[in-house]
Formats: C-alpha cells, structure tokens, sequence
C-alpha cells in the first residue's frame, strides 16, 4: 500500500512560539522522502492553535521545492472559504511546480470559529461545498471555469497555467457525516477517511458512498484512503502510555476547536449528525470514554502492533493507502522523530510489500 505521513503544525504548548513550532514541524517534513514514504500531507485551518496552516497549497508548494518524488496531499482546503477560481489556478500552480504529484483533497469545514472568521454561514456549507466543488473539478477537467449557481457566480475564464494533465483519480474529499459521503459520491471523488465513529456506522456510510458512487458515474469507487494518529516505540507499555498522554491531548484540542462541548451543531443546517456527538461529549465522565474510544481507532504501539492495526482497519475498508501524523498535542519533537524515525524503518517496509493485506492481518 501508499504510506504517506501528514504535518499539522499544532501550537498547544505554551512554552513554544509559533516559530518553535514551523521550524520543527518543516524539519519533519523534510524526513518523509528520504525515510521512504510515499506522500506528504498538509491540514488547513485558522485562527486557533488547532492547526496553525491556514493555507495548504502554499505549504505544499514549499515541499514541491524540497522533493524530488513523493506525492503531495491537501487534506483538504476547505472549499467554502475560498474563492474556488483562485483555487483552481492555484491547483493548477502547485501541480506544475510539483510535476504533477499533488493530490487533491476537499472539504467543507466544521469549525464555527473558521466560518465566523470569514464571513461565511455555516448553514450553507454544503451548497456552497457543492457548487466550488463542481465548478473547480469540471474546470480542471477542460481548462476554464464557468458557473451560475446559488453562491458561486463565475464568468467564464481560463485557468493559466493549464492544467496539464487529469485530476481523475487523485482527488479525494474529507467525509465525516452520511451527508457529505454522499455528496462525494455524486461528484465522482475518492474519500479520506480518519477512523471517530463506530465501525458499523463507517461500514453503512461506506455501502451507502459506494452504491451511490456506482450508480452516478456506472463504475466501482476508488479505496479509500485511510490515515491516524501514530506513536511507535519498542516498548509496548511506553507506546500505551504516551499514545494515552498524547493521542488522547490530541482529542482534546477537537472537543475545544468544534466546540464539541454544546449543541451548536445541531442547530446548524447540514451537521444534524453531529448532534450525538455534541451529546455525549456533555455528559458526565464521558471525556475519558471518548479517548478511550478515539485510541481505539488510532495506530499505536511496537512496530508489529502499529502494523497490525494499520492492516486491520485497511482491511476492514478496502484501503489501499495510508497517511499518518506523528506530532501533535505538544508532544516533544526528539519523541515525535524517534516514534517517525521507528516506523519508517520496522512498519513502512511490510506495509509497502506486496503481500495482500488480508493476509498481512492474520
């Protein structure tokens, strides 16, 4: 399978500057060629010591400089934000100056402080989601852009650079929620898929994306991509314990960033599934249960339990690539080397054999 590893430059130590933070994380990014992965992978968000990207072409046209090989990955830009003309002469940038790695994600957001920060009412995300999605993936398709839709109004006009080559088969969406699932599915794309909710709830939402994607475009979806949470180390007890230090911190900074403490969500057209979520988050002792649930999902461990977990869930959802992350929550950055450094030399090897991944599992 595709390994890949992600950077996602959170800022939740109060004793690092945010220049701390950029130069540790740029020289961990500069560690994923040269220990073999396949891709490198950038977040966006704003505004809050989440993740502090808030532009992910600009992050990853950075490392188009410094690589020579390995693919490129947005997960994702967050289409309601943006001006989906600017975002496709910067798609069709980044791909010429990467040669054509770059693989494309998308979303639609989630954080009431981003859309509040822009200006944008989350109420409509899906349609503006829908619309940006439609106009940027027909014009990379053909060249130039033109739409006349609710919220995106967009004369004609050519995207120069061109696009030099076809998105079709590397371009993949962030779906949470059976809404967004769907919604994928209809415009042809690929999904990414980080592992929160219970199995049965991913394996409906997957039948349901794969049937519609069946139906709409008369062939098979494409795997998904799988990525998570990672902490390698030989020492099985001090991978359990700092997964549970730091995995479970990162959990943390997601109740606080979507305020998943509240019930705004499930009075916000287009999120109604997120209101269990908001639920139990609310409820007493359920913040320990919550980690204990999200480290469940996550890849942790010595090199053969993080193998094993990786081809399990793989396994379990037809994956045929992954895409961890390895710093986060303050976590300190020679343990985040050290756990990155264990990994690419004992996991990714066996994940990229041939060896089926059913197999690998058993």
């Amino acid at each position: 399978m595709d390994v890949g590893m992600g950077i996602i430059f959170q800022a939740t130590d109060p004793e690092r500057t945010d220049r701390d933070v950029y130069r540790a994380e740029l020289a961990l990014g500069d560690l994923a060629e040269p220990l073999g992965f396949d891709s490198l992978w950038g977040v966006e968000h704003h505004f809050t010591d989440y993740t502090m990207c808030p532009d992910v072409l600009q992050y990853l046209s950075y490392f188009a400089g410094r690589t020579r090989k390995i693919g490129l990955g947005s997960m994702v830009v967050v289409l309601p934000w943006h001006d989906p003309m600017r975002v496709a002469e910067q798609v069709s940038v980044l791909d010429h100056q990467s040669d054509g790695r770059f693989i494309l994600g998308l979303g639609r957001g989630l954080g009431r402080v981003e859309f509040e920060g822009f200006g944008v009412d989350q109420n409509t995300s899906r349609e503006r989601f829908v619309e940006s999605a439609q106009m940027l993936l027909e014009g990379l398709e053909r060249g130039w852009c033109e739409f006349d839709g609710q919220f995106v109004k967009q004369a004609k006009r050519d995207i120069r650079p061109r696009p030099f080559k076809s998105f079709k088969g590397r371009t993949y969406a962030a779906a949470v929620s059976p809404e967004s699932s769907e919604i994928m599915a209809r415009l042809g794309i690929g999904i990414l898929i980080i592992p929160q909710k219970p199995w049965d709830a991913v394996y409906q939402e997957m039948d349901n994306y794969r049937a519609v994607f069946r139906k709409v475009n008369g062939r098979e979806a494409p795997p998904p991509i799988l990525a998570g949470w990672v902490y390698c180390d030989r020492d099985a007890k001090k991978a359990e314990e700092m997964a549970r230090r730091y995995i479970g911190g990162y959990w943390d900074t997601v109740l606080k960033h979507y305020e998943l403490i509240g019930d705004h969500l499930t009075k916000i057209k287009g999120y109604e599934s997120y209101g269990a979520m908001q639920a139990n988050a609310t409820a007493p002792g359920m913040r320990e249960a919550m980690i204990d649930f999200f480290l469940s999902l996550q890849i942790y461990g010595t090199p053969d339990q993080c193998h094993a977990r990786i081809a399990d869930f793989a396994a379990r959802l037809g994956a045929e690539a992954f895409t961890g992350v390895f710093s986060y929550a303050g976590m300190p950055y020679a343990e985040a080397e050290a756990s990155l450094r264990l990994f690419a030399s004992d996991v990714l090897p066996r994940l990229k054999s041939p060896i089926p991944l059913k197999a690998a599992a058993e």
